[in-house]
């Protein structure tokens, strides 16, 4: 979904900054939809003059009816900044050779049977769950996000979204592996096969065509359904695979892979950070959704993802291999789960949990002269130039 060790994104109206702590102490408000309120008194003007230039004040991130056809004066510029860094980070899967890859894995004796099950249960989870991503940005996110600069990076993410199943089916290609046994593994593998059913409801909820926000029921379903993909299929779900073929990377195996899924990480990471700050954005913007029974609902949404990423963890990696095994997961994962939880103002649910592979703070760095969530991007390598030293 990160350098965990950074602070927030500090952008000029960045709601991470301005929330994170605030919230956690938060008390919910009442809140009367029937209740004349300014946004009301807003929209009778629009209606009554819908030729009008828009205001900033007229722009909110859900059940907005200004025009999201204009999409300045800017009122999220943290939301534009992000998809000006997008941009800069382009890449392509073809301009990553996959010669070693290839003969690595020819070679009867250059991947132990551990390693290869690693690979294919990786690539297995991957190549479809990049693909929910986007049926869920296109068919349901999109469409309830009223704001046009969001909406401006979401259809750069869900771009995104298309490049990592290039890459998953580029890799799978490259090495000659069973399309079917690959691309149906979210059907034949138990493990993969949970997670994927843990995230559909979410998706269904948002890509139903009679789903519409506008009430706390819904408006509260939308808001759970960004954090069950921003905080947990982004933010949780993917990192004991990236961590898995990145380690192999470390060890100057299957480099071509390794490198696709470090720029994969590094997009991911830029999406997790926009899915966080839409969602206290959306927080700050309506309050009453933030309530206990919501929160406690979305603690246990965590605590079971995290249950479900361990079990896969233990399927992948039923032994040792790479210096790693799958208790080191379990704490990893739970280290994760703490940091999603503070980004959105909830709270720590695994004191003193650690970050056992503190490599994977500088995974995302790709000599860049700053921090790539703290500046714009100063040095952007094609495919081919990352070093695994």
């Amino acid at each position: 979904m990160l350098i965990f060790e950074d602070e927030p994104t500090k952008t000029e109206q960045s709601p991470q900054a301005d929330v994170m702590l605030a919230m956690n102490s938060l008390q919910p408000v009442s809140h009367d939809y029937d209740k004349p309120s300014a946004d009301t008194d807003m929209k009778a003007e629009m209606a009554d003059n819908p030729n009008r230039r828009i205001s900033i004040e007229d722009k909110q991130i859900i059940n907005c009816s200004a025009d999201v056809n204009q999409l300045v004066p800017f009122k999220y510029k943290w939301a534009w900044d992000k998809y000006l860094g997008a941009c800069a980070n382009h890449w392509m899967p073809q301009e990553i050779s996959m010669s070693r890859d290839i003969a690595l894995w020819k070679d009867p004796n250059g991947l132990t049977e551990d390693e290869r099950r690693l690979v294919k249960r990786n690539l297995g989870f991957f190549v479809t769950a990049d693909s929910l991503a986007a049926n869920n940005i296109v068919l349901g996110t999109y469409r309830h996000i009223t704001n046009p600069e969001c909406r401006q990076y979401l259809l750069r993410q869900a771009f995104e979204e298309a490049i990592h199943t290039h890459a998953y089916q580029y890799i799978v290609e490259s090495l000659g592996l069973d399309e079917g046994e690959i691309f149906n593994a979210y059907h034949e593998i138990s493990s993969i096969r949970d997670k994927d059913e843990f995230l559909i409801p979410f998706i269904d909820t948002l890509t139903n065509p009679g789903f519409r926000t506008g009430t706390q029921e819904t408006d509260q379903q939308l808001l759970k359904s960004l954090i069950v993909f921003a905080c947990i299929m982004e933010g949780l779900f993917f990192y004991v695979g990236f961590t898995q073929i990145l380690a192999l990377g470390r060890q100057n195996k299957m480099t071509g892979a390794a490198e696709q899924y470090q720029y994969i990480l590094r997009d991911e990471s830029m999406h997790c950070n926009f899915g966080i700050d839409v969602i206290n954005q959306i927080k700050m913007e309506n309050p009453h959704l933030w309530t206990k029974a919501f929160r406690e609902e979305v603690t246990e949404l965590m605590k079971k993802a995290v249950a479900l990423e361990y079990r896969y963890a233990e399927d992948t990696m039923p032994r040792g291999v790479l210096g790693m095994n799958a208790p080191m997961f379990k704490e990893y994962l739970r280290y994760i789960a703490n940091r999603r939880c503070q980004q959105i103002g909830l709270d720590t649910l695994y004191p003193n949990a650690n970050n056992p592979f503190p490599w994977m703070s500088e995974m995302i760095d790709l000599k860049k002269e700053k921090n790539f969530f703290e500046t714009r991007v100063t040095e952007y390598q094609t495919g081919g130039a990352l070093s695994w030293d």
